[in-house]
């Protein structure tokens, strides 16, 4: 089943709605568990919730959306289960491109890509190439990721790009971590999601989140469906965003 997106965004207030939303996709095998079905009934079923999700974030004019499909951790897993998602990658990537594109969407893929098998690193860098130049929502798949690698690999750039200055013990400017994570460019996470139950970022853009709002949900992921997502960017549309201010000092910002 291919994307259903509306010709038409809704028209939402765009100061209640995020510029950028980051997923934990949590709970298929829980949920396949629940119906008696094996764990890759729910990672099937995930996918298309995925689908789902990117309709719901174009309707809603939310301009990123990240997911965390696949943690460098997951390999611990069985191993015939870590062969499934490998082969559900592969196989959404060939069949969703095209759709992809003619929806607009720039796909974007983080993560140490030199584990994945030839195949899956050329279908990446095709639908990469193919999805460039689109200026719709931005997908970012984070597969084989972790935010401590993500720090250790932002630090040796930088350190090789500016060794003089860091032999000489000189001050780096605050943003020169930024530049070198895999998300450089994107906007900052506004909204990160947890379904599945549990209350923690397992590891997931440990510095990118540092301002962003949590929210967690007991919602297993193949059950988290649009009026579920509504719920979501309801609640973040309440809170109050201070960025280290206080209270008196943000509702001064919005008046000047």
């Amino acid at each position: 089943m291919g994307l259903q997106v509306a010709s038409e965004p809704k028209n939402t207030s765009e100061s209640k709605v995020p510029r950028h939303i980051a997923i934990i996709m949590d709970g298929n095998g829980r949920w396949a568990t629940k119906k008696n079905r094996p764990r890759s009934f729910g990672h099937r079923a995930g996918v298309e919730v995925l689908k789902g999700t990117i309709e719901s974030c174009i309707k809603n004019n939310v301009e990123c959306l990240s997911v965390f499909a696949f943690s460098s951790e997951n390999w611990r897993r069985p191993e015939k289960e870590v062969h499934l998602l490998m082969e559900l990658f592969l196989t959404m990537l060939k069949s969703q491109a095209k759709v992809l594109h003619n929806n607009n969407i720039k796909l974007h893929i983080i993560g140490q890509r030199e584990a994945f098998s030839k195949a899956m690193q050329t279908k990446i860098k095709e639908v990469e190439n193919l999805t460039h130049e689109n200026t719709g929502l931005t997908l970012v798949i984070a597969a084989n990721y972790g935010g401590q690698w993500d720090l250790e690999q932002a630090s040796q750039s930088l350190l090789k790009q500016h060794s003089k200055q860091a032999l000489a013990g000189e001050l780096l400017a605050d943003n020169s971590i930024e530049q070198h994570l895999s998300t450089y460019g994107m906007p900052e996470p506004d909204l990160f999601i947890r379904t599945g139950g549990e209350k923690r970022i397992s590891n997931f853009f440990l510095w990118q989140l540092a301002y962003c709002e949590l929210y967690f949900t007991d919602i297993l992921w193949p059950d988290f469906d649009e009026c579920e997502f509504s719920k979501a960017l309801k609640e973040y549309s309440v809170r109050q965003r201070k960025f280290g201010h206080t209270a008196e000092q943000v509702q001064e910002l919005k008046q000047n």
